[in-house]
């Protein structure tokens, strides 16, 4: 994609101080977020990301030299500001322990036929035990537990086997029953419901789940293999306090129907008596990264907090020694925010300090499964309940495709999914201070890119926190040694930054902490 710069447009653009009808007294200025918001600048900015994803920052890929590199820029940049850690021990890196599985090596048996991995069954994780034997397994439905749906009720599966099947159920009229439409729902893309599938079932007590995907199976194994024999190998993930006594696979037609030659349209709860094994080995090996972690201390109301969030992280070197810069992804976000942090530091530095206490948080491992802020959230530096929004910055430089000759816009996701509040704040902030066209485009429940799932903002969601993501959208050089800091249009990252400085702005000096009004189920 050609490197567009149209200065003209940045000032026509540009959330400045064009916006005010008269002068401010000096004491209204002292208020004022234009002049903070002002200092966020695209000369700065782009100084920050020729730096942060140059090649000597190797890819950020997690755990590697490279992502070391950039916690300690981040670092850097906050003890220069005098921004302080969040973390009480004064140290800016919360410590984020991970690991990487090899890939495991396992057999089943069912009713004494053997079955070998990768063939006629794929799993991707080795759990406590080296083996598991049942004498009956439990026919779970979809394996479903959704606001609208479950096909857990009413089922014992304590300590049982079950085989679920992936999809969704459907009304009499073809339309489907979660969504209410003809879309299918997060259900239906394996991706994305696969974590909340496993997660229900070990809730319930459930011991092990055999996953029938017909679609998806072979894709599956292609996987499997592809990762098998790559060099490194193996899956990264938050590294268990202790072992997880609970395993998966997902399973060809071929041991479907060796355990029953109906099971997909068995009723719900069914029990099939089969004799079902399976054996594991394999090993994994330790990856220390870290989140890095600063904030303003509020000044009227410190005990609540604003998340404003980035990854840190990218996918590192190709195969053929080819850097994966990351400039947009998320580069863009990291720089973002270290601009933010400066106009709310100067804001204080000024007396005009936001009343909210507001956190600045790079997580690392989103690349690999949004594993940065899964940790924060589980292990928060501030309480959860305590957290009033995130509003997460991941890609807001570039320009995609489909808005070329139109490029004042800024993708938003999940502004409305918990606070209206939020929303219609958002709203009228943009208005007020930047006129930027916000596009609700990969907002829709149905969406098929399901980018809603895709960031860290979601981690927050999950557990009724509102947010807001900011994304320019997908563009040639997603995840490619193409995306350089070079084509970054620098007056829409300015422009995009200040709106999220506003936005954030707003919501830490408002009277009222914001409401959330459409809480969803959590368990």
């Amino acid at each position: 994609m050609r490197k567009i710069l149209y200065l003209a447009l940045s000032v026509a653009f540009a959330c400045n101080s064009s916006q005010k009808a008269t002068a401010p007294s000096k004491k209204a200025a002292s208020y004022d977020p234009v002049p903070y918001a002002e200092t966020i600048t695209q000369q700065e900015l782009k100084d920050h990301l020729y730096t942060y994803a140059s090649d000597e920052f190797e890819g950020r890929e997690t755990g590697e030299p490279g992502q070391k590199k950039a916690v300690e820029y981040l670092k850097d940049h906050y003890v220069k500001l005098g921004v302080p850690a969040a973390q009480n021990n004064g140290e800016y890196f919360q410590e984020v322990p991970l690991e990487v599985s090899e890939m495991p090596e396992a057999t089943i048996a069912v009713n004494d036929q053997q079955y070998e991995i990768g063939e006629d069954f794929v799993t991707f994780h080795s759990p406590a035990r080296n083996a598991y034997s049942s004498s009956e397994i439990v026919f779970a439905g979809y394996g479903i537990k959704d606001e609208k749906y479950s096909d857990y009720e009413g089922l014992d599966v304590e300590g049982k086997v079950i085989a679920i099947v992936i999809g969704e159920p459907k009304n009499e009229d073809g339309t489907y029953l979660i969504s209410g439409t003809s879309e299918p729902s997060k259900w239906s893309d394996i991706k994305i419901s696969m974590p909340d599938r496993l997660d229900t079932a070990m809730k319930n007590g459930v011991k092990g789940v055999l996953l029938i995907d017909k679609t998806n199976f072979s894709m599956i194994a292609q996987q499997f293999s592809f990762m098998q024999n790559r060099i490194g190998n193996g899956r990264m993930q938050l590294k268990a306090e202790e072992d997880e006594d609970f395993f998966y696979a997902f399973i060809s037609n071929d041991i479907a129907g060796q355990i029953s030659p109906d099971l997909e349209s068995l009723d719900n709860g069914a029990v099939i008596t089969t004799n079902f094994d399976i054996a594991f080995s394999g090993k994994s090996g330790n990856v220390d990264s870290e989140n890095v972690v600063a904030f303003i201390e509020g000044t009227e109301k410190p005990d609540e907090y604003i998340i404003i969030s980035s990854h840190l992280d990218h996918i590192g070197v190709t195969e053929d020694g080819q850097i994966n810069n990351g400039a947009d992804d998320d580069g863009s976000g990291s720089v973002a925010l270290l601009e933010i942090a400066e106009a709310f530091k100067k804001a204080a530095d000024a007396g005009n300090g936001p009343k909210r206490s507001v956190v600045f948080l790079h997580v690392t491992g989103e690349e690999k499964g949004l594993l940065g802020s899964d940790y924060y959230t589980r292990n928060p530096i501030f309480p959860l309940e305590n957290t009033v929004t995130d509003l997460n910055i991941d890609m807001i430089g570039r320009i995609d495709p489909k808005r070329e000759g139109d490029r004042n816009y800024v993708y938003l996701i999940g502004s409305d999914k918990l606070s209206t509040e939020l929303h219609n704040l958002s709203e009228e902030v943009n208005e007020k201070y930047c006129q930027i066209e916000l596009d609700y485009t990969y907002n829709d429940d149905n969406d098929p890119n399901r980018f809603y799932y895709r960031s860290d903002h979601y981690n927050f969601a999950k557990n009724n926190i509102p947010v807001i993501f900011y994304f320019n959208g997908t563009h040639d050089d997603y995840h490619r040694p193409g995306d350089t800091p070079d084509k970054i249009n620098y007056d829409l990252l300015e422009n995009r930054t200040r709106l999220v400085f506003y936005t954030a702005w707003e919501i830490a000096n408002r009277e009222k902490r914001l409401v959330v009004d459409k809480a969803v189920e959590t368990e």
